[in-house]
């Protein structure tokens, strides 16, 4: 039976790559985020190494949130053996650009950068810093920025005054992910504590054998020794985090990837063994016993997981390949080094394409052994119209998962409290759902066939009505195959829906709550120094464009609420005159005219935390001493509210007269346009670190980025769907092959092939339709359930244009999936064909 097997599989070289082509497609996007995420964290750890290797020991403090005194760099110096030491200053120190602007929309980190040995950072250009004015910049900014070797430029110290440095060397502080991501610019330790206003040491390297418990002694309890191979890993760790995430996210698209491949590899088991019957049936004449058969198609399921795996890996060496390329080797954010093919990736690369091949394969192996040795007798073996039925057992996981399922969905979507456990609730529900959807979809196929079939039976003619047959006469064939593309569109069009529906919410929140033109802040998460002067508002309000100027002005203090437990907050006001009139934020309970000295509004998300309740009250303290206010109403999050919103008089008496975290500025009316703007710009052009932007700009920024996260989430969906696709088209091919005494006998009648070719177009559209229409009635279903779970201030919306677009994308691929089978099918000669056996 073996020998049997693997002559068979010889004989059908072709059958086998077509049949293997999906697992291939499976494994290659798994291994390939294998081979891309193991290079990238090779990368990181040889870079981190090679970082490490300049230094013999470091002290950290225990607590990351601390620091090192700095009278603890001179002990550490005193240590017999220690022949260098330095310390690392980190803080802010914000570069101003060539327009005058302080760049980026985080500030600059100020690092400072040691020569010698200790010296960690690599200089591409030029050398390090030596002096009170001099600086480096990193290689990234420099460049965008259009900064060279030479040149002189303006960074503010953490009082915002500015100082000029002259730029001698561009260096890589790629080992820094802060750096990275915010640019940096270097000093010597003086200069980097003079800008920065910083007066510990973030960390200490060392040079030199000297003694690790002697040094550990005159760290002192609350600092750590390390040694350079340690201080490396552990920060290769911390940057292999993003690398760790990043598999995470891919593998959860692969393992997408391979439940699509296994439905494709079952519905071509299914087909090829209904294909064999005779042959089956002779074995069985000659002697074959049933669990032969069996063990028979499992060794082919296994040959095919087998060469479609390995193909896999090198499909998957070539896509890592390929993005390491992109990434831009050694030089890149995140460096790289060659390829790393780790044995884990070939070992579960192999076993993940054979098991999942071989599982597929069980059902079509246990039909095999079904036939009975009388079929060999017959000689009708063209396919006849499947009369299915739905069957008990179908039924039985109809009902018991689509029940629950929609009973999960419904109590996650408008009974639990919104948030994250209602999202993984919604998920559960969609599972179930989608399960009741899959043991149905046979009997839906029929009507859904005739529905999606309509419009081109009539504009095909008779070539179009029988093909619209062809898809409705195998249901569970068609219901296998199109399943898969359900699944692709339907996580398509359910992230769409989540994107409209997220985008939809900010424009009515915007709209409600935010009308102003424009906004002012400064760069985030800068220096609490970092606020926009009061001079900045009243030099504003003095403008014939604007009509009017709301300051948002914030503290952070210690609060306390109904639940005992105290925490961080931020307290916050807004100009009296602004409030209900510029600004009118959503009170969920309670109401703005309750807002009265000596009470407190809080958001929603503050009162769920806290406990707090219309009445409850709310302790914080503050410069003079311990406060308690009223709760007298909550607020949504949308919108410019703080978690703690009180008066204004009750925010300048309790925490004094301070300068605005935030300008909103409406503007008079027909002076919205390019004048308003360019007076509001010349009004902030002095403060370098404000930022104007406009409503229009904010909304602009927020729908490109959903945008972005759609098209990632298409893109890696899209293989799902290039599977389904070849699902498609590999059934059609086995189709063509089964049916080819019918097609001859067509061709007889009078079909010529260009009407051959469009009767199996129609059908593969058919099916598309019918995989696309499901997948996007499944995905606006679970997108609501999702969207309703996220919060109760989200406005449910549907991208209707790109609900059509998927609709009409998939309509186009499954026509394309169809043109190889139908030129076989017109290219068989007629004679040969109705001599087929």
């Amino acid at each position: 039976m073996l020998k049997t097997t693997l002559a068979g599989l010889r004989a059908h070289k072709l059958r086998l790559l077509l049949t293997g082509l999906a697992i291939t497609l499976g494994v290659g996007f798994i291994a390939g985020t294998f081979v891309l995420t193991d290079t990238m964290q090779t990368g990181v750890n040889e870079k981190f190494a090679r970082s490490a290797d300049k230094v013999d020991m470091a002290v950290l403090p225990k607590d990351a949130e601390k620091q090192l005194p700095a009278a603890l760099l001179d002990r550490v110096r005193a240590v017999p053996g220690v022949t260098d030491a330095q310390g690392t200053v980190r803080g802010d120190a914000v570069l101003i650009g060539r327009d005058g602007k302080a760049v980026g929309n985080m500030p600059t980190a100020g690092i400072s950068v040691p020569s010698g040995r200790l010296l960690r950072y690599e200089i591409e250009r030029g050398r390090p810093p030596a002096g009170p004015a001099e600086a480096v910049l990193d290689t990234e900014t420099a460049e965008r920025e259009k900064f060279t070797v030479g040149q002189t430029i303006t960074v503010l110290d953490h009082r915002q005054r500015p100082h000029r440095f002259t730029v001698v060397g561009l260096a890589d502080f790629g080992i820094d992910t802060q750096a990275s991501m915010r640019g940096a610019v270097g000093f010597d330790a003086a200069t980097t504590m003079r800008v920065t206003g910083k007066r510990t040491y973030r960390e200490i390297d060392i040079a030199g054998p000297a003694d690790r418990a002697a040094v550990a002694a005159a760290a002192g309890p609350g600092a750590e020794v390390l040694t350079g191979e340690q201080l490396g890993e552990r920060l290769a760790a911390a940057a292999g985090a993003d690398t760790k995430l990043i598999r995470a996210g891919l593998l959860i698209f692969g393992l997408v990837s391979m439940l699509v491949s296994a439905l494709v590899i079952y519905n071509t088991f299914a087909i090829l063994i209904a294909q064999r019957m005779r042959e089956m049936a002779l074995l069985r004449c000659v002697g074959a016993t049933r669990r032969q058969l069996f063990g028979g198609v499992l060794i082919e399921s296994a040959v095919v997981g087998l060469v479609g795996s390995l193909l896999g890996l090198a499909v998957g060496l070539g896509l890592g390949a390929g993005t390491v390329a992109l990434l831009g080797g050694p030089d890149a954010q995140i460096p790289t080094y060659g390829l790393t093919l780790a044995p884990r990736t070939v070992v579960l690369g192999l076993l993940i394409g054979v098991l999942v091949t071989m599982v597929s394969a069980v059902l079509p192996a246990r039909a095999a052994t079904r036939v009975a040795p009388v079929a060999a007798l017959r000689t009708d073996l063209e396919p006849g119209t499947d009369r299915f039925r739905l069957g008990w057992a179908r039924l039985a996981v109809a009902v018991l998962c689509g029940l629950p399922g929609l009973a999960v969905l419904g109590y996650g979507g408008t009974v639990m409290e919104k948030g994250q456990s209602a999202m993984f609730v919604v998920a559960a529900g969609s599972g179930l759902a989608f399960l009741a959807v899959t043991a149905l979809m046979p009997a839906l196929v029929r009507p859904l066939g005739r529905v999606a079939g309509a419009l081109p039976a009539r504009l095909a003619g008779v070539p179009g009505r029988l093909a619209v047959e062809n898809a409705r006469r195998s249901p569970r064939r068609t219901a296998t195959t199109t399943i898969a593309l359900t699944i692709g569109v339907g996580l398509m069009t359910m992230f769409a829906v989540l994107g409209a529906s997220v985008t939809a919410t900010a424009d009515k929140k915007l709209a409600e709550e935010f009308p102003v033109d424009f906004q002012l802040e400064t760069q985030w998460g800068g220096a609490d120094e970092q606020r926009i002067p009061h001079a900045l508002a009243t030099r504003l309000r003095a403008l014939p464009q604007v009509a009017a100027v709301t300051e948002q002005r914030e503290q952070e203090v210690r609060v306390g609420g109904a639940t005992g437990r105290a925490e961080d907050g931020i307290v916050g006001t807004l100009t009296a005159s602004s409030l209900g009139t510029v600004l009118k934020p959503e009170f969920t309970s309670g109401a703005l005219a309750d807002l009265r000295p000596g009470t407190v509004a809080v958001t929603d998300m503050t009162a769920r935390s806290q406990g707090l309740r219309i009445g409850s009250t709310v302790r914080m303290q503050t410069r003079q001493g311990p406060l308690t206010l009223k709760v007298v109403g909550t607020t949504g999050m949308d919108g410019p509210v703080p978690p703690y919103l009180v008066t204004e008089a009750d925010f300048d008496r309790y925490f004094g007269v301070r300068d605005a975290s935030v300008l909103y500025v409406n503007a008079r009316d027909g002076a919205a346009g390019e004048g308003a703007r360019a007076a509001v710009e010349a009004a902030a052009k002095p403060y370098p670190t404000v930022r104007v932007t406009s409503a229009a700009e904010i909304k602009k920024q927020f729908t490109e980025a959903i945008d972005m996260m759609l098209v990632i989430f298409a893109a890696l969906l899209g293989l799902a769907i290039l599977i389904a696709l070849f699902g498609i088209a590999n059934t059609l091919t086995l189709s063509v092959v089964e049916r080819t005494r019918e097609s001859a006998l067509l061709r007889a009648l009078g079909v010529t092939r260009r009407q051959l070719r469009r009767m199996l177009s129609v059908e593969a559209l058919v099916m598309a339709l019918i995989g696309a229409v499901t997948g996007v009635a499944l995905g606006i279903a679970f997108g609501w359930a999702s969207v309703t779970a996220m919060t109760d201030e989200i406005v449910f919306s549907l991208p209707y244009p790109r609900i059509a677009a998927f609709v009409a994308l998939a309509a186009v691929a499954g026509t394309l999936a169809a043109v190889l089978p139908a030129r076989r099918a017109a290219r068989t000669s007629v004679v040969e064909a109705l001599s087929h056996d």
